[in-house]
């Protein structure tokens, strides 16, 4: 009998040890997998199966008092519920339905413990930094933008680029080691040269005010420091200014958008965008309390150009397809009304709210910027890779917070 429950135990043992040495794996491997729409699928499934089989139901009422947790399944359930009034869209693909991906940061961040927290991390580092040097390759070599093999666009790699440069910053400004802190003050200043030399003109803007927010908020004690970092940094974007071919094409197209748009022409980017925002706003003046329903913002498009101010937008399509308002709000405003702009509103909210509970409000209060200001010339949320990145990064930041002891989840609201 005694040597039965042994054996029995040491199944039980077996069974947890390979159990737990899969999550690993899993979680290394998703941070690779999210920059492939063919693998980031499956990753999130996988990552989900083995959060089922460790329990993660039974930890998710612990979860559900994070406000970034609540806000996420808030903004899914507003959604999910926005379907009883709406339909699925006529183009191609339903692109609104990567809102339902920020769900995936229950698990990831539910399976993260002190054990599989170095995995996590040698994921999402070997992920980027392959990223990065595809990217590199394609501008220095190729002469893409972009990262075209993986269908990564010049703005969601300008995005990806922007979010180095703010944790990079950050990250140098917490280390004492002065080589490393050298060495990571270099590699954001190379990560802005590449984002100087990409054609996104929101993410670069995203990035540079997110990214003086966020030395004003470490160092608005320290004023000398503060003018000294300031100073430089300043030099660096100039000299990156002038350097750049792109930004000052970029600069010059700006211009011309704005011509061309007084004289009621809107086949350009900015353009299409204040054409596009202009009948988005219309259609929630109209519908403001529930939207349009989840699936009909862009079917409201195509019927309303036509007779929109006299049509003035009626050549839009064939400038550029629309398949969103380029907008995070005027998005989800267009599907579910003032509801889903309270939601996105909450996921913002609950986004700081989480950092600064586990003693990180000056990273929280930087991302949420650079989220909210890319959101305000793109779909960001609506991105496939992008969000997913930060959504990595923050439960790696707040795993290392309470590996550190210093806040334990379930026991602060």
């Amino acid at each position: 009998m005694h040597e039965k429950l042994v054996n029995s135990s040491s199944l039980v043992q077996s069974f947890y040890a390979c159990h737990n040495m899969l999550t690993k794996v899993i979680l290394f491997f998703f941070g690779i997998a999210l920059w492939s729409k063919w693998s980031s699928l499956p990753a999130g499934i996988l990552l989900t199966v083995f959060w089922v089989l460790d329990g993660g139901f039974s930890r998710l009422r612990w979860m559900i008092k994070e406000p970034f947790v609540m806000a996420i399944l808030f903004l899914s359930g507003v959604i999910a519920l926005g379907m009883l009034w709406g339909d699925y869209p006529e183009f191609g693909y339903i692109k609104w339905r990567r809102y339902f991906a920020f769900l995936v940061f229950i698990p990831f961040l539910s399976l993260l413990n002190k054990d599989r927290l170095p995995w996590a991390i040698c994921g999402l580092l070997i992920g980027y930094s392959g990223v990065l040097l595809m990217g590199f390759y394609q501008w220095a070599i190729v002469g893409e933008q972009g990262i075209p093999p993986l269908s990564i666009s010049y703005l969601s790699f300008s995005l990806m680029l922007g979010i180095g440069i703010i944790l990079t910053i950050y990250l140098a400004s917490i280390n004492s080691d002065k080589k490393i802190k050298s060495a990571l003050w270099f590699f954001g200043a190379f990560l802005l040269f590449l984002q100087f030399n990409q054609d996104a003109r929101g993410p670069l803007l995203a990035t540079l005010l997110s990214t003086a927010l966020l030395i004003l908020l470490l160092y608005k004690t320290k004023i000398r420091i503060l003018i000294g970092i300031a100073s430089s940094l300043t030099a660096v974007i100039l000299l990156f200014a002038f350097s750049s071919n792109s930004f000052q094409e970029r600069l010059i197209q700006i211009l011309d958008s704005v011509e061309l748009y007084q004289q009621g022409k809107y086949d350009t980017s900015l353009g299409y965008r204040l054409a596009i925002w202009d009948v988005g706003l219309h259609g929630i003046m109209q519908q403001p309390l529930v939207g349009y329903g989840t699936g009909k913002a862009g079917s409201y498009f195509e019927d309303t150009i036509t007779t929109y101010k006299d049509g003035r937008y009626k050549d839009l399509p064939e400038y550029h397809e629309t398949t969103s308002y380029h907008n995070d709000w005027i998005e989800i405003g267009m599907h579910v009304g003032v509801l889903g702009l309270l939601a996105l509103a909450c996921l913002l909210g609950g986004w700081f709210q989480t950092l600064r509970a586990y003693q990180l409000p000056i990273l929280g209060a930087t991302l949420v910027s650079f989220v909210f200001l890319s959101g305000l010339t793109d779909t960001f949320v609506l991105y496939s890779k992008i969000p997913t990145l930060l959504l990595v990064i923050t439960a790696i930041a707040i795993s290392w917070q309470k590996e550190k002891g210093t806040i334990e989840l379930g026991n602060r609201l």
